[in-house]
């Protein structure tokens, strides 16, 4: 048995639940990571999992046993990444998942160079907006803008992106552009809705200047859950729209898109890597959320730095 494959085997088998959604990850056969866990458990004398048809749960020796080796692993990888020869270039698989407009825009764009520093680097990227599983689905990170609220993620503030109110010409043709926020709450105007997260509810719009505050919860006809679907609805004029300011700039100097309210502001929106809070950061996740926070300070910089 070789004891690094059988305590990675665990691990995995650990984070996914499952030892077929971890043999999948590591690209061996269920019945091998199967094997490797039992070699394990039976070296150590120690039983590490529970067993059933449907779920596989961490006994309370396979938990301290568990918080050992990811700490071992971590140490491995890290020992391994400060060797100065060729070898020690991350190698592997990433999976994450980002927001279609990032992706689209800023993140495929710079990829090559990335590659270029990374070649032995493969990335499965998924384009979404939707709540992922980070566990369950064996995604190792996530990018996403806004509040975090799953305590179960760990996050790295890597961006913040400004906002602002614009819509398009076919739009304004049918309704003034307002000149005050209250105007889309309680006029003839409409919105371009964004359905948020596990929630799938639309937020308020707060909008500040000096020192006034005005949240609004606008009417809308089309709601989305995809920044792109969001940014086509409002092209066709389906209703104003709030876009980080990075999306809308190329629609503003073809004249596509108007902005609106220019006088007042709306709060930037945080942007964050997420990955889960158990599990250690390998050298080719590190690596890959250095490039994003080095990407963002280009594009979207941290407020106050």
């Amino acid at each position: 048995m070789d004891r690094f494959d059988a305590m990675t085997a665990f691990v995995r088998v650990v984070e996914a639940g499952s030892f077929t959604k971890a043999a999948e990850t590591l690209h061996i056969s269920r019945t091998s990571a199967t094997q490797l866990v039992q070699q394990l458990e039976a070296r150590l004398r120690v039983k590490l999992l529970n067993r059933t048809t449907r779920k596989v749960n961490v006994t309370a020796d396979g938990a301290a046993y568990y918080e050992r080796v990811v700490r071992l692993l971590a140490d491995l990888d890290d020992t391994e990444s400060g060797l100065s020869n060729a070898s020690a270039q991350p190698k592997g698989k990433l999976k994450i998942d980002v927001p279609s407009p990032l992706a689209r825009m800023i993140l495929m764009p710079a990829l090559p160079a990335f590659h270029a520093r990374y070649p032995d680097l493969q990335i499965d990227m998924g384009v979404s907006d939707r709540t992922i599983d980070l566990i369950g689905e064996s995604v190792d990170c996530v990018i996403r803008g806004g509040a975090l609220r799953d305590l179960s993620l760990k996050a790295r503030h890597v961006g913040d992106l400004q906002l602002g109110v614009y819509a398009a010409p076919a739009y304004l043709a049918r309704h003034a552009a307002p000149a005050h926020p209250s105007e889309l709450e309680h006029g003839a105007h409409r919105v371009v809705g964004f359905l948020w997260g596990r929630t799938g509810k639309t937020y308020p719009l707060l909008l500040r200047r000096d020192d006034e505050t005005v949240a609004i919860e606008a009417r809308y006809v089309v709601a989305v859950d995809d920044g792109n679907a969001y940014l086509a609805a409002g092209l066709a004029g389906m209703g104003v729209l709030w876009l980080p300011r990075y999306m809308a700039k190329p629609h503003v100097a073809s004249g596509e898109l108007l902005p609106l309210l220019e006088d007042w502001r709306l709060p930037p929106m945080p942007l964050h890597v997420a990955y889960p809070q158990n599990r250690y950061v390998s050298t080719r996740l590190r690596v890959f959320i250095d490039w994003v926070a080095d990407l963002m300070k280009e594009h979207a910089p941290i407020e106050g730095r």
